[in-house]
């Protein structure tokens, strides 16, 4: 397939980000909303799009979001509409879905016990083809999940694509932190801290004010809320545990990776030339910014949602 070329009107990385993210809009796809109750007494929201016919008659695809993303943003629903052969699954995070989570946890990189919930309740449904897509922060939750289930993810999941991944957590978490990067970190922190305050409210002694007066960046908020409150050390120790990188050898279900050099969230170890695997394929794309890939012609696919149709329609030999 042709390399990403982007309009001459989004130059760089920065443009390519934030202008699909702002301005691109996707037409509404009916969609059935489902509450999922997790064995630990909380929830999960699941926006269903079936097309015509059964369930169990076409593949499904399962989309996972980005940080502070959600089953709406353009880059999931632009997906679901480029592939209209597949039914899709877009599911929010703990706490993604306008609604606040009930227990003290709420997501993170790595939490892939809640994909996992996800995916075995598509199998109860009867269904046997799947299909995995995730962006950014839900491109590492899928790699990650890949990894860990190897030979018994197969069983059910056919090919998986992944775009925008901070597949190394701690130099992108660096790499995040640079001054040019400061618009985005702001956004994420203010609404992280807006969903943890909330938190704190309903459960005073495991998030104290001392805490909430102590985070003035994203690596403070994962170093002393999304770590501890996880069960890790401290944020080094939750981006070691769980970097999708790491995780990537033992995927046995044919899977794209795709990358933009000119990624602002990206570090170079999220850019590898080669992973030595014969189920992982890493495409590293000159421009497209994150989770951007924007058309040239404006309402069309965005390259991204070309690449994944072309890769999930490509046979195995």
């Amino acid at each position: 397939m042709h390399a990403y070329k982007p309009p001459i009107w989004l130059p760089e990385g920065h443009s390519q980000s934030i202008y699909p993210a702002l301005f691109r809009e996707i037409p509404e796809t009916h969609a059935y909303t489902e509450r999922l109750e997790l064995p630990d007494g909380d929830f999960l929201d699941l926006d269903w799009h079936i097309r015509s016919g059964e369930l169990i008659q076409k593949p499904l695809l399962i989309v996972s979001h980005g940080l502070e993303g959600g089953s709406r943003r353009h880059y999931i629903t632009g997906l679901i509409r480029s592939l209209p052969d597949f039914h899709a699954l877009a599911w929010n995070y703990r706490s993604c879905s306008g609604e606040p989570n009930r227990n003290l946890r709420f997501y993170h990189s790595g939490a892939t016990d809640d994909l996992d919930h996800v995916i075995n309740h598509a199998i109860s449904l009867g269904v046997r083809d799947i299909f995995l897509a995730g962006f950014s922060l839900g491109g590492n939750l899928t790699l990650k999940w890949l990894g860990e289930n190897g030979e018994k993810a197969s069983k059910f999941v056919r090919k998986a694509v992944a775009f925008s991944v901070p597949l190394h957590l701690s130099s992108s978490s660096q790499q995040l932190a640079r001054w040019e990067n400061r618009l985005y970190t702001h956004r994420f922190l203010q609404t992280l801290l807006e969903k943890v305050t909330e938190k704190s409210a309903r459960y005073p002694q495991d998030i104290t004010p001392a805490m909430l007066s102590s985070i003035g960046s994203l690596y403070d908020f994962d170093n002393v809320i999304t770590g501890p409150l996880h069960g890790f050390k401290d944020a080094e120790d939750y981006y070691e545990q769980n970097s999708s990188l790491y995780f990537l050898g033992g995927i046995r279900v044919p899977t794209l990776v795709v990358n933009a050099k000119n990624d602002p969230f990206l570090s170079q170890e999220c850019l590898p030339e080669v992973i030595q695997s014969d189920y992982v394929q890493i495409e590293l794309s000159k421009q497209g910014g994150h989770c951007g890939f924007f058309p040239r012609n404006y309402r069309g696919k965005t390259w991204s949602e070309q690449r994944a149709e072309a890769w999930f329609k490509e046979i195995e030999i």
